[in-house]
């Protein structure tokens, strides 16, 4: 399938109606179903069968979107069990949560670098009520799974790259030591009261 042609033709059907060409809508639908008579009778009354032209390239946009959204929401399920496999423990225990990963210097971190670690305590219990949400969905008569779970695997994904983020940026938070030339202005003042002795 051929997905650039599929963008094409989602952004013909974005397009306001006054802004939009029939003409190429008809040859797009021409393409997509091989209809030669009914591109011909389109194209004789195009002002006419704009509702048709719109009718028919959604139907076929759907299918393709259909397709390939599948494939997409397959590759981020993916991507969620490994997340769930490894953060989701964590969230269910939230002793060990608390407890893992903080710097022995941890008190001593300004306000807004502490409060990234417990952002992230509250970003993994998100994580977790999300994939709750997710596994207690009932899939069975739904008339689109993919679009069920894709809000879904969306958000704790999106949570993950916080939480990724957070952490970088405690771990390699480097605390400002004081400059040496502030240290070393009272100890030459010291000097001078001996050396006035």
């Amino acid at each position: 399938m051929d997905h650039n042609f599929t963008k094409q033709i989602g952004e013909w059907l974005n397009k306001p109606e006054s802004e939009r060409d029939y003409t190429v809508g008809a040859l797009y639908l021409l393409k997509l179903s091989g209809n030669k008579i009914l591109y011909t009778n389109i194209v004789a009354n195009i002002d006419r069968r704009h509702d048709v032209i719109e009718y028919q390239l959604q139907k076929y946009y759907n299918f393709r979107v259909k397709e390939l959204t599948h494939d997409e929401v397959e590759a981020m399920q993916k991507q969620v069990d490994a997340i769930v496999e490894e953060q989701i423990p964590l969230a269910a225990n939230a002793d060990e949560a608390k407890h893992r990963g903080k710097r022995d210097d941890h008190d001593l971190l300004p306000d807004e670098i502490k409060a990234l670690y417990v952002e992230n305590l509250s970003l993994l219990q998100q994580m977790r009520e999300l994939h709750l949400k997710l596994r207690s969905l009932s899939l069975e008569n739904a008339t689109c799974p993919d679009s069920e779970r894709y809000p879904f695997l969306k958000e704790i994904i999106s949570l993950d790259k916080k939480l990724h983020s957070n952490w970088a940026r405690y771990d390699h938070y480097i605390p400002t030591a004081p400059t040496a030339t502030a240290d070393a202005k009272p100890k030459a003042a010291s000097r001078k009261k001996k050396s006035a002795k």
